[in-house]
């Protein structure tokens, strides 16, 4: 309280009445970023403001997750990991500062990316959002007949016996009663739900005798040691077919267990060919198997839902429980909103927060388009984009405020329809007080920013300048790559190709499908759209494989999964393309190609050839810090020493896939083989990335694109692309039609799992599942020309195709 004659200064009367009066604290309204040089940014400096929705854009690799992600959300979760003592930062990853020269108003960032959710066999989307937890919770409270806490719900715990007898140092003997603690595991597939077998047919042909190569696994040829060790024993004759075998016969052949045995006038171990496989193919990942044998591998192992269970990963007295007619493995397979009603039906005032709690996590995944999915969906079959939704779960109706919120492409797998409730929940975290951060492509989402940042111009060593800053309609008006395309709108084909036959697919139930009939043309661009849980996919993958017809054998899938492989993979190895170039290097300098593989003689003995080095941290993430002798060039010194036009082979792998086409297609370096692979990579976009840039760094859509350059210039066939604009700019879709286009023009019959209006402007046929998601979908809504779907606007993808087009 102010004295009597007192005149308190300005300052002093400004704090006294914060609601009238501003602050410094409010001045802070900007992230600032100066001199950023991280990956091909050049020197830039943007200024972004808080607590409002920016969108980056530009064609991919111009720079915009070097900045969103590797600067600004790098740094700020480096200032945050400083604030912990430096005891506990010993525990943590090293994380390098970002090269900036200056960062200001940082906040804590939180990264919802792309990344697909970990495939452990056990995991699923209940277990990820703990919905699973809560719903053992419920079952544990209200289920009838009771039969014990949230752990007899678990398909993660087995239940287990303990008893059995003590012995204290002085020889003092406990008899400890048999205790049983309940778990809810089945203890047949151990919680996965699926059992694996062996399918004999596609490991011997019974019409066969050995000799005449009954065994049709590869490697065991008729007149190969490893048949002769079972023809020549004495416990089998050679001559005669399998299907005329003895009891004895055939278990001796298929599965007795490796022992000794006098045979060939000395004594052997023999081993039945089942057990023998187990142990030498079965047993390893198949992705480490070479190709045809991992393609047997395919063809022999069986994976069906667990008989015991019926594929519900709970045992008997975990279903034995039940609430309102159903336990706790039903409730789980049921459809997110149905089990939203079913909760809703449940009125026990003593678990109203539990059951609040449900139902925010069933109402916040419905409204962010996931409720067609169930909470016993594995995590690994989700796919990017699905994963990305399932991550925003969380932070919706979060109590945070004040945070930067970064997304990957948030509408990555969504229906035009479904983009505008992304958009809706983008704004919503907007007006809390967050600032969000999106890298986006899609001119529906960039519509919706209050401040764009474009990237560019070009990608790689072309980007990595900012070509314009500011509102959504000033971009519309510049004279920048983006600008120029907002407004491009993909026509209609006037005239449409002629198919060449059918794909049948006939009675397609798997996961929503109903019954599904339909034909699938041959030697055209089909599209199959609809909404985000409509069947697509089911349709897609899971029938066409058993399609009818000798084309059905011919189909090859060309997705977004990760390429399996070592963190010494990379563009260069995957193609095939490091192997004319090491034959160029070794011409050139008149020594080895052995010397020119950084996984064989050329490699750094310090890191072996990967160029960091790697310090695992048991529990914790592990740290991985350049090699201090190679510089992360992962070649010995002498290496880099030979030269190939003035190049060594480091500085060659640093090369982006434009660049290194150039160099290889005349001059001294003229390498044909390497030209043609990367002129592949060209022409599906990826003219922008390093040959050396490890493949686990690849986003979704240059994995499909890398994979779809080394289908390229292969006669006939039929290849099935999910989703190949991921990651695209508009300008670069015009580049990937024209690419469909050679593919059909080659021969070759193109089937586009897509949302994108242009693509399915430019199909020739198109199919569109619907009419809604999960079970309200399932169902063919519309076959036909994009003209015809245009016209009829029948379906929600005619409405958004008709106003894409303008019509």
């Amino acid at each position: 309280m102010c004295t009597p004659g007192f005149n308190p200064p300005a300052s002093l009367t400004a704090m006294s009445d914060p609601r009238t009066a501003a602050h410094d604290a409010d001045t802070h309204d900007l992230i600032r970023v100066q001199g950023a040089r991280q990956n091909n940014l050049k020197d830039i400096s943007v200024e972004i403001p808080k607590r409002r929705l920016s969108v980056f854009t530009g064609v991919s690799g111009s720079g915009k997750s070097s900045l969103v992600f590797g600067t600004i959300a790098a740094e700020s979760r480096r200032l945050i990991d400083e604030t912990y003592s430096t005891f506990i930062q010993g525990f943590m990853p090293s994380l390098p500062r970002p090269e900036v020269d200056a960062m200001e108003g940082l906040t804590t960032a939180i990264l919802v990316d792309q990344e697909r959710l970990g495939a452990n066999p056990r995991s699923t989307l209940g277990t990820v959002t703990d919905g699973h937890a809560m719903l053992r919770q419920l079952f544990s409270r209200l289920g009838t007949p009771h039969i014990g806490g949230p752990t007899a719900f678990s398909f993660n715990i087995p239940t287990t016996k303990v008893g059995g007898v003590s012995v204290t140092e002085s020889g003092k003997k406990n008899v400890i009663k048999q205790e049983i603690y309940l778990g809810g595991m089945c203890p047949a597939c151990e919680g996965r739900g699926v059992v694996s077998d062996l399918d004999l047919g596609a490991i011997v042909d019974e019409s066969k005798s050995l000799n005449e190569g009954a065994i049709l696994v590869p490697g065991y040829k008729a007149d190969g040691w490893m048949v002769k060790g079972f023809s020549e024993t004495g416990l089998l004759d050679g001559d005669k077919p399998i299907e005329d075998y003895t009891e004895t016969e055939r278990h001796d052949f298929l599965y007795k267990e490796k022992g000794k045995i006098k045979a060939l006038g000395m004594n052997m171990t023999y081993q039945g060919l089942i057990p023998k496989l187990r142990e030498s193919i079965f047993s390893k990942d198949p992705e480490q198997l070479q190709p045809h044998i991992k393609a047997f591998v395919e063809r022999a192992a069986v994976f069906a839902p667990c008989p015991t269970c019926d594929g519900t990963r709970l045992n008997a007295s975990a279903r034995s429980s039940k609430i309102r007619g159903l336990d706790i493995g039903e409730v789980c397979a049921m459809q997110v909103t149905d089990l939203a009603e079913w909760l809703r039906g449940i009125e026990d005032p003593g678990v109203a927060p539990l059951i609040g709690s449900l139902l925010h996590l069933c109402d916040s995944m419905t409204e962010i388009g996931l409720g067609y999915l169930s909470l016993d969906r594995p995590s690994g079959t989700l796919s990017g984009g699905e994963a990305q939704r399932t991550k925003m779960v969380r932070h919706l109706g979060s109590a945070l405020t004040d945070v930067t919120y970064v997304f990957d492409e948030p509408t990555v797998g969504l229906h035009p329809h479904d983009i505008q409730r992304m958009n809706k929940l983008l704004l919503d975290l907007r007006d809390k007080g967050n600032t969000v951060l999106v890298v986006e492509h899609k001119p529906e989402t960039i519509a919706i920013a209050d401040h764009v940042v474009d990237l560019g111009p070009g990608a790689g060593s072309e980007g990595g300048t900012i070509c314009y800053e500011g509102s959504y309609e000033g971009l519309a008006a510049a004279d920048t790559l983006t600008g120029r395309h907002l407004g491009h709108r993909a026509s209609l084909k006037e005239t449409v190709r002629t198919p060449k036959g059918h794909l049948e697919i006939r009675g397609a139930r798997s996961h929503n499908l109903r019954d599904v009939d339909v034909d699938i043309p041959l030697g055209v661009l089909t599209v199959v759209t609809g909404v985000a849980g409509s069947g697509k996919s089911s349709l897609i993958h899971g029938s066409l494989g058993s399609a009818s017809g000798a084309a059905g054998a011919d189909v090859e899938f060309v997705d977004q999964s990760a390429i399996k492989g070592s963190r010494r993979s990379n563009p260069a190895t995957y193609t095939g393309l490091l192997e004319p170039i090491r034959k160029a290097f070794a011409k050139a300098n008149d020594v080895k190609p052995a010397l020119f593989s950084a996984n064989s003689e050329g490699a750094c003995p310090t890191c072996k050839g990967n160029g960091m080095i790697y310090t695992e941290l048991g529990f914790m993430e592990t740290v991985a810090s350049p090699c201090e002798d190679c510089g992360g060039k992962r070649f010995q010194p002498l290496v880099l020493e030979y030269r190939l036009a003035g190049l060594n082979i480091a500085e060659v792998l640093d090369l982006s896939v434009a660049t290194a086409h150039a160099f290889f297609s005349e001059g001294e370096s003229k390498v044909p083989a390497a030209a043609k692979i990367l002129e592949r990579m060209s022409d599906v976009g990826l003219g922008y990335l390093k040959l050396g840039q490890p493949l686990n760094t690849l986003s979704g859509g240059e994995r499909q694109r890398i994979k779809l350059a080394m289908h390229l210039g292969e006669k006939g066939g039929t290849y099935v692309l999910d989703e190949p604009t991921t990651g695209l700019h508009l300008a670069d879709v015009d580049n990937l039609l024209a690419l469909l286009d050679q593919l059909v023009d080659a021969g070759k019959s193109v089937i586009v799992i897509e949302h994108h209006q242009a693509v399915m402007a430019h199909a020739d046929w198109i199919i569109d599942l619907g009419p809604g998601a999960g079970h309200d979908g399932g169902l063919v809504v519309f076959e036909g020309t994009p003209a015809e779907l245009v016209a009829k606007k029948s379906t929600l993808t005619g409405e958004h195709l008709a106003a894409y087009v303008g019509s």
